[in-house]
């Protein structure tokens, strides 16, 4: 090992003496910041990939959607099957309604089903509670899990659905009843917004709601694993017609993604100030240790030692100290993202606010995602800093003439 770098762990860490005061502060500052922004990050990164869950396991990796209604549906989901990379595609009608159950009124999105073909694009059987997807009907709807508890609804009620369509008919002095339908099923998928706001009804439930007729509002596609979104939709496009066009979940939600990678993006950019402030304490921790070992800087440079030798030594020191700050913090940021659930909810407890948590936070639980590339810039950078911030040190150390330096008191 060269001497600079030996002699710098000897400073940080000298034998038979407790862990050093300053060393200590250093490497908790530096330890803070990096869990501080692995927590932040993962977390951030969790709402991405949660959202992407529900989007795909809800909705398909492609949705095709027309410029008016999708005609002739059934000939363009074929064309659509027979794109290689595509495993299934179903089709579905959506929009606004109200719905009424005692006297209780909601205004949710309802969503068209072909029972036939779903199951083999999205997974929304398996985030039903209670009954059975399986049992929905012409006659019969499931109803999202909040959505259900606002207007307190169970399997086995009866609920009327208003359709914007009532309005155009009495328009023209005709009569449209509301449609009285039975719940099958309650569906949770774990987002506070879709649980609160979506009725799965059949198709052609659906389409009588809108007066569509055999028309549909587009279509979902399942793509095998490993498919490129964006390639697929490219080559969906390919074989529709000039008003229809295929959009990965990336496009059709690309605003919603924006806002949330800026958001990523001025987190870690503020956050990151806290690792610099840690860095400005390694900086004065380092400058007391060279006023302090100013006659053994004489010594070393009286003994031979260059002047970068010295500097090295110095800035050495803060790469010991990045290092070991980054380890630190990468251990309390996965410790705290292990309890995190645990630490909001008893805060959630504690203040009494754990329904007003759950609106607001739009998920039951926390979530968080490891993105390799965010931790790898987190330790890049954190070292860097903390490396930097030993060259004021190291060249207020390398500056010392030995002469002068020894006669120091």
């Amino acid at each position: 090992m060269p001497w600079p770098l030996y002699l710098a762990l000897k400073q940080l860490f000298p034998s038979g003496r407790r862990f050093p005061f300053f060393t200590a502060i250093s490497v908790l500052g530096v330890a803070l910041g990096v869990a501080l922004l692995v927590v932040v990050m993962c977390v951030m990164g969790g709402f991405g990939t949660e959202i992407r869950r529900m989007i795909v396991e809800t909705e398909g990796e492609v949705q095709v959607k027309a410029r008016g209604f999708v005609e002739n549906y059934p000939a363009v989901v074929r064309r659509i099957e027979a794109v290689p990379g595509v495993r299934a595609a179903t089709p579905y009608a959506s929009g606004a309604v109200m719905i009424e159950c005692g006297g209780k009124a909601a205004f949710p999105m309802v969503r068209g089903i072909d029972p036939a073909s779903v199951g083999r694009v999205t997974r929304l059987a398996d985030y039903v509670v209670d009954g059975s997807l399986d049992a929905i009907d012409d006659d019969s709807v499931v109803l999202s899990s909040e959505l259900a508890r606002v207007v307190g609804a169970s399997v086995g009620d009866r609920i009327e659905i208003y359709s914007p369509l009532l309005i155009e008919k009495l328009k023209n002095d005709e009569v449209f009843l509301p449609r009285q339908v039975r719940v099958v099923g309650i569906l949770r998928i774990g987002h506070q917004q879709l649980d609160l706001s979506t009725v799965y009804t059949t198709l052609h439930l659906a389409q009588d709601l809108y007066g569509l007729g055999s028309d549909v509002h587009g279509i979902d596609v399942r793509l095998m694993p490993g498919v490129d979104e964006d390639d697929a939709a490219a080559r969906i496009n390919a074989v529709l017609g000039p008003d229809i066009r295929a959009f990965s979940w990336m496009d059709s939600f690309s605003d919603f993604l924006w806002v949330l990678g800026l958001e990523k993006s001025m987190i870690f950019f503020l956050l990151l100030f806290i690792v610099i402030v840690a860095a400005f304490s390694v900086t004065s921790s380092l400058l007391i240790s060279v006023v302090r070992k100013t006659r053994e800087i004489g010594l070393l440079g009286a003994l031979g030692a260059r002047p970068r030798q010295v500097a090295a030594c110095f800035c050495a020191q803060g790469l010991f100290i990045g290092v070991l700050g980054t380890v630190l913090g990468l251990c309390l940021g996965f410790t705290a993202l292990y309890v995190r659930n645990d630490v909001v909810l008893g805060l959630a407890r504690l203040t009494q606010r754990q329904e007003v948590l759950e609106r607001f936070y739009q998920f039951s639980e926390l979530p968080y995602h490891v993105d390799g590339h965010d931790i790898a810039l987190i330790v890049v950078l954190t070292i860097v800093i903390s490396t930097l911030a030993g060259l004021l040190p190291a060249w207020r150390a390398a500056r010392l003439k030995p002469v002068e330096a020894l006669r120091s008191e």
